[in-house]
């Protein structure tokens, strides 16, 4: 079977590691149509947008993405394409496994850890209010009439949204994925001892989907016991469910403990859709030197042969990262011990591929 798919190169590095990812996806012998698309600084030259129409259409169409990092230059008007490619196609979930491999310098053994992350609601539904302007003197007055003041006049708001069912189809999502990829408890994470309305939703309504999989272990935890909870004994943890903000920083904090966003896949998806993409930035300063590492998309290339059904590709593929990773040999810079020496990023690639010739 041939399947199509969405490949978005990116700028920066991201074309350089969308190429070692697309040789090694081929490597594993599923075929597939690429339909090369455009977002970031590239679409912005050739459409006068990041994020192209025709990009979303390609991906409404093909329903699968692989996509390369973005650069999103800061005070120059551009929208982040990533934020826009979540709301556009309503991909709510953001999945992120944090796996350390043998041969990854940690100071933790055995972690794998899956944050799944609320994409679209809480503080980063765009919802703020700006100091000084008259809506926001509105608002101040509003929660001054309400009797939850005092608020300065000088305040700015940014406005935290935690709905029922945006909260339900999350953690719902997180305890889909643990039955399907056979994991054995899901944490929900909260600050309900405080935000006791928003925060105290998502808890409640954890709760209430957790009865659904009486096959599945449920805890809860508050946000900032987690923290410290990660960096003492991270092995506790399986799947974590998450709001949006939590997510965001958790998700890099877990990528930390098994060696940084580099060996980080992930995705933004919903049941119909999904984007796979390094989780790393473009890193422009070092575009088109064959220098950065290509194991985050190329994992995230795996979770994509699994969305596709292709699980003992996606599995061969996967130990052939693992291999390499652990000779320590064909490796970039920042996976060798003091960040010296290492090979290019295209040279990554051959040495999986050879990994994966000698599986067949």
């Amino acid at each position: 079977m041939t399947y199509k798919v969405t490949l978005i190169p990116g700028d920066g590095t991201g074309p350089e590691i969308t190429e070692a990812t697309r040789r090694v996806l081929e490597a594993t012998g599923v075929g597939f149509q690429w339909e090369i698309a455009y977002a970031g600084i590239v679409a912005q030259k050739k459409f006068g947008d990041v994020l192209p129409d025709s990009t979303l259409e390609s991906i409404r169409r093909n329903r699968v993405a692989l996509k390369g990092p973005v650069t999103t230059p800061v005070g120059e008007g551009f929208r982040s394409v990533n934020v826009g490619l979540r709301k556009e196609l309503d991909l709510y979930a953001c999945l992120r496994p944090c796996k350390l491999y043998p041969g990854i310098l940690s100071p933790f053994k055995d972690v794998d850890i899956v944050v799944v992350r609320e994409n679209t609601e809480d503080l980063y539904a765009g919802i703020e209010f700006e100091r000084g302007a008259h809506e926001t003197s509105k608002l101040i007055k509003l929660i001054d009439d309400t009797g939850r003041g005092p608020v300065r006049e000088d305040s700015s708001f940014s406005i935290k949204v935690i709905s029922e069912a945006g909260s339900r189809r999350i953690v719902k999502y997180a305890f889909e994925y643990a039955r399907a990829y056979r994991r054995k408890k899901v944490t929900a994470v909260h600050k309900a001892n405080i935000m006791k309305f928003s925060d105290g939703l998502f808890l409640e309504v954890a709760k209430d989907v957790a009865r659904e999989y009486p096959d599945i272990e449920f805890n809860d935890i508050i946000v900032d016991n987690l923290c410290m909870q990660l960096v003492r004994r991270p092995q506790q943890f399986d799947v974590l469910a998450l709001p949006n903000l939590y997510g965001d920083i958790v998700s890099d904090l877990c990528a930390g403990l098994v060696g940084g966003l580099g060996v980080a896949p992930g995705a933004n998806l919903n049941e119909e859709l999904a984007v796979f993409e390094a989780t790393h930035g473009s890193a422009p300063k070092y575009a088109g030197q064959n220098k950065v590492s290509p194991m985050s998309m190329m994992l995230s290339g795996v979770m994509m042969l699994r969305r596709l059904g292709e699980q003992e590709a996606a599995d061969n593929l996967e130990n052939a990262i693992a291999a390499v990773i652990a000779e320590g040999k064909d490796v970039t810079y920042d996976l060798k011990p003091g960040g010296v020496g290492g090979v290019g990023t295209s040279q990554v690639a051959d040495a999986i591929i050879r990994k994966l010739q000698a599986l067949k």
